[in-house]
């Protein structure tokens, strides 16, 4: 979405110059949302290693006090340790330069706010002690803290653009990698691929490619369904989310049309305007259907209420 707006915001000269240079900046923008999941995977060891810092602090003042020790749990966490200890991200780590040491204040902010939070008091309170333990710990604690901080969130975006953008699916593979590590892997617990398969690789290429090349076809088609509303006043951005989604509905047989829409409307409500989300969905089911009549696409949708039609639910 970004770079067929940033495509078209350049304009269409050398069009076969700006379709190389637009597909290469997909390729760097893909591998810079892998390059956002190992950065997110270290900081739950730059965390714990802040923990670390704090139990030795806490641990020389009770020393000298008399006072009952620190717990040991969150500094020597079980999970964390063999994440800290991976071979494949401590290598990608090395490799492209990323570390979490110039955000020190991020990493100190998170640890204070786990530790305020009532789930890592039961978990420092429970005489329960195991691996497992350990690894829940820190699925709630990236769920709970992690993935919806502003402060991580204003970091990332000064140290790439296109991050932020890239966090919620980020986030969901963090999580998924948490929930998979078992401590018989050891340092050699695979993380997740950047790309599943070579079809994978291909999708968002191919995407890209057919919504730019075909964009006058896609447009007559959103011309013709938005009837008597000016189609030049339409929100430039509506405009884009619908050409890409029409290419996915034309250029990949296997994904369901509604699913599709499904997909574009989030996307609506969360990068245009607060009525964008009812206007795409009314604008992409009534296309999708016509488009199906016509033979153009053979797919299915579900029936529709004798009571519904894309304008009734674009006025409303």
């Amino acid at each position: 979405m970004q770079l067929t707006y940033s495509y078209y915001m350049k304009g269409e000269s050398e069009e076969e110059n700006n379709m190389v240079a637009v597909e290469a900046e997909l390729g760097n923008s893909l591998a810079q949302a892998y390059s956002l999941y190992n950065y997110m995977l270290a900081l739950i060891g730059a965390v714990t290693e802040e923990a670390g810092k704090y139990t030795d602090i806490e641990t020389a003042r009770a020393k000298r006090e008399g006072r009952e020790l620190p717990s040991q749990k969150f500094a020597n966490n079980r999970f964390a340790m063999q994440l800290e200890e991976n071979d494949q991200l401590a290598n990608y780590l090395q490799d492209h330069n990323l570390s979490w040491n110039e955000n020190h204040d991020i990493v100190n902010k998170v640890y204070l706010q786990i530790v305020q939070t009532e789930f890592y008091q039961e978990y420092i309170n429970s005489e329960e002690d195991n691996y497992e333990c350990d690894r829940e710990l820190w699925r709630k604690a990236y769920k709970t803290i992690i993935a919806d901080n502003t402060d991580i969130d204003d970091a990332l975006e000064e140290m790439d653009l296109y991050w932020n953008g890239d966090r919620e699916i980020v986030d969901s593979f963090v999580l998924k990698t948490i929930k998979k590590f078992e401590p018989a892997n050891k340092a050699k617990q695979e993380l997740l691929p950047e790309f599943d398969d070579t079809e994978d690789r291909d999708f968002a290429r191919r995407l890209l490619r057919a919504t730019i090349i075909n964009a006058k076809e896609y447009q007559q088609y959103i011309a013709e369904a938005s009837r008597n509303w000016d189609f030049n006043r339409l929100a430039f951005m509506d405009v884009v989310l619908m050409q890409i989604a029409i290419a996915e509905m034309m250029t990949f047989p296997s994904i369901p049309a509604q699913v599709t829409i499904n997909e574009f409307v989030n996307l609506a409500k969360g990068y245009s305007t607060p009525q964008s989300g009812g206007y795409v969905n009314a604008m992409l089911d009534n296309i999708a259907r016509t488009l199906i009549s016509s033979h153009k696409l053979k797919k299915q949708m579900p029936e529709r209420s004798s009571h519904d039609s894309a304008e009734e639910e674009f006025k409303d």
